[in-house]
Parts: C-alpha cells; sequence; structure tokens
C-alpha cells in the first residue's frame, strides 16, 4: 500500500529566530526537530505560506528556487542562510492544474524565491534540504471561504506522499509578543487557542468545522490574535483538505504565546 499524503498545520516562529537560538523560541525549534520522528519522510513537500499572497493561487515552479529573505533587522547572518532544496516544477504544473479544474484560478511562478516560511521551519525538520519543495501563495483579500476552497481543489493530492504545511502562526499578533521564556496567562490568547483545538481536534462533522472556521473572525479573541488573517488561513486550507479531525501535536509558548500545531494523517 502506498503511503498516503500528511497534513500539518503549525506555527514558523518569528523571522529566523528560531534558528538564531532565540530563547523563547526553544520550544517550538525542540518541536520542529523532532518532528521528522513522528511522520513519515515525503517524496515531496508543499508548503502553504502566510507570506505570499497573490491575486490567484500561484505556486513556485522553478527547478532550483532561490532565497527570498522576507524579513528586516535582523543580524547579518540571517541573511546568508541557504535552504537548497530542489523545486519540483512537474507537481507544481499538477496542483495548477487541480485549483484550475475547481474554478480558482491558478499561476506559476519561475522566479520567486523559498521565503522564511519554508526555510525556517524545514530548516530545523529536513536540514539536508533533499525533499523537493514547492509553495503555495494565499489569495488576496484573505477570504476564509475561498481558503476553504483552496484546500477541497486540493484533496486528489491525498492519494500522493507528499506532505502538505500550513506554515502561519496560531497567535500573530505583532505588538502582543512578549518573549518571554515560560509563556504569561493571556485570557483572550487562551480563548482563542482553546477554540481552535476544539474545532480542529473535537468530534464534528466536517460541514460543521468548514462553517466555524468560515465565521472564525466571531471566535472568542479572534481579532486580537489575528488583527489580519495572513497566519490563519494556511489553517483553513490544511482542515478543508484533510476532512477530518486532527491531532494536537504541539501546545507550548513561542515568543511567549501559547500557540498549537495540528497534524493529519
Amino acid at each position: 500500500m502506498e503511503n498516503k499524503a500528511q497534513i500539518i498545520y503549525f506555527s514558523h516562529g518569528g523571522g529566523p529566530m528560531p534558528i538564531i537560538g532565540e530563547p523563547s523560541h526553544q520550544n517550538m525549534v525542540d518541536f520542529m526537530q523532532k518532528l521528522p520522528e513522528i511522520i513519515r519522510k515525503p517524496k515531496a513537500i508543499i508548503v502553504i505560506s502566510a507570506h505570499w499572497e497573490e491575486r490567484v493561487p500561484t505556486l513556485l515552479g522553478g527547478e532550483a528556487p532561490s532565497m527570498f529573505y522576507d524579513y528586516y533587522g535582523f543580524p547579518a547572518e540571517t541573511y546568508s542562510v541557504q535552504y537548497p532544496a530542489p523545486g519540483n516544477p512537474e507537481l507544481a504544473e499538477r496542483t495548477s492544474a487541480l485549483l484550475q479544474s475547481a474554478g480558482l484560478g491558478a499561476d506559476i511562478n519561475t522566479e520567486r524565491g523559498f521565503d522564511h516560511g519554508l526555510f525556517i521551519p524545514l530548516l530545523m525538520m529536513y536540514p539536508d534540504a533533499d525533499i523537493p519543495s514547492i509553495q503555495l501563495s494565499l489569495i488576496k483579500g484573505l477570504d476564509a471561504e475561498k481558503h476553504l476552497a483552496l484546500g477541497k481543489a486540493l484533496k486528489p493530492l491525498l492519494d500522493e506522499d507528499i506532505l502538505i504545511i500550513g506554515s502561519g502562526f496560531s497567535f500573530h499578533n505583532m505588538g502582543a509578543f512578549t518573549f518571554s521564556i515560560d509563556g504569561e496567562i493571556d485570557e483572550r490568547n487562551d480563548s482563542f487557542q482553546n477554540w481552535l483545538i476544539n474545532v480542529c481536534t473535537g468530534e464534528h462533522p466536517a460541514d460543521e468545522r468548514e462553517s466555524m472556521l468560515s465565521q472564525w473572525q466571531n471566535a472568542p479573541g479572534a481579532r486580537y490574535c489575528h488583527p489580519r488573517e495572513e497566519h490563519l488561513l494556511p489553517l483553513h486550507v490544511c482542515q478543508a483538505m484533510a476532512g477530518t479531525k486532527a491531532e494536537l501535536v504541539f501546545h507550548d509558548y513561542i515568543a511567549g504565546k501559547r500557540s498549537v500545531a495540528f497534524l493529519w494523517r
């Protein structure tokens, strides 16, 4: 029996902080380094990046993507980090065809490089950079329903030995991070993280999960945790693609705030 796709949504951390020893990211670093022990090594990786928005869903199509250092104000060495994983133009073409067949439109960009939503977590997970990897953009306007539809359009890939990564952050209020090593009580964040856990791991029919995610702004603490939702929407894509409940595989503090990660396999 062939291996099927695995899907994970996780919090990628603050820029390059996880790879430069920032103390409040240590829980996340430990998780990322151990993650390959609890999932199968895939034949290819698709990263849905919180750091890329296009008019239509767009895929990286280069054979050897360059590096795109989409962060600012960090030490000089963070702008020479390399993650020389090969691209996968064939997978990009097939994924584009799926999206077009679903009526979402699609494009392929052969020039853009890997952004930090890909290369930071993958440096910790697969430092050998030996797995062909591509990225998929979000859709401008950040409409929840469109990103649920995006996930459903990817369902044919469930039969392939691919790792789908929703690379975002379950808490992303830039002005509220405390960078406390032990974390601090934050009732609004606690309420939202608990809501996410219930939605993704609770006993709900698939259409009910999707309905809750489509109305995520009504959840307690929603707009406090996500003043702008680009770091949440990769979760919508992952959940709609999987169609089943997830496992809670990370539940700890990153940069002083409770964050979660979900795995579907």
